[in-house]
């Protein structure tokens, strides 16, 4: 169990941060479907960045291991553009008809919004579904 401590530590970081940063605010991130902020936009830009940034230090300094030692390894996606459109158009539509994406929504529970648990509530039957029909669907 104590082997899980760092991710629940990088969790609440992360969710504090969402929320200091106001990027689980329904408010801007309307202001970001109506283009009348780059608020949203430079936290995005910051986060590919730093990503980007973090995998390259991970693969060149810590010997390409994982925290419980086993090698690092990032999956090439496999081709095919259209379930990628598919999968981006129906997550932009979720994102912007409750105003939240994944993460933002368990910062908000964690903060006890009522709200974002009906939002966790469907993101998760949502999840559950694609599982029940992921052998239906054309990938």
């Amino acid at each position: 169990m104590m082997r899980f401590i760092p991710y629940l530590i990088a969790g609440v970081l992360f969710g504090f941060t969402l929320v200091k940063s106001e990027a689980a605010s329904w408010y801007r991130i309307m202001e970001m479907f109506y283009f009348q902020s780059f608020h949203m936009y430079g936290i995005m830009m910051t986060a590919i960045i730093t990503g980007v940034i973090g995998i390259q230090v991970m693969k060149r300094f810590t010997g390409r291991a994982s925290l419980e030692g086993s090698p690092m390894e990032i999956p090439v996606k496999e081709p095919g553009r259209y379930k990628y459109i598919l999968g981006g158009i129906v997550f932009g539509l979720g994102w912007g008809v409750i105003g939240l994406c994944p993460g933002p929504i368990f910062a908000l529970v964690g903060m006890g919004s009522i709200g974002a648990l009906a939002a966790l509530a469907g993101a998760l039957h949502g999840t559950w579904l694609y599982g029940v029909l992921r052998n239906y669907l054309p990938e």
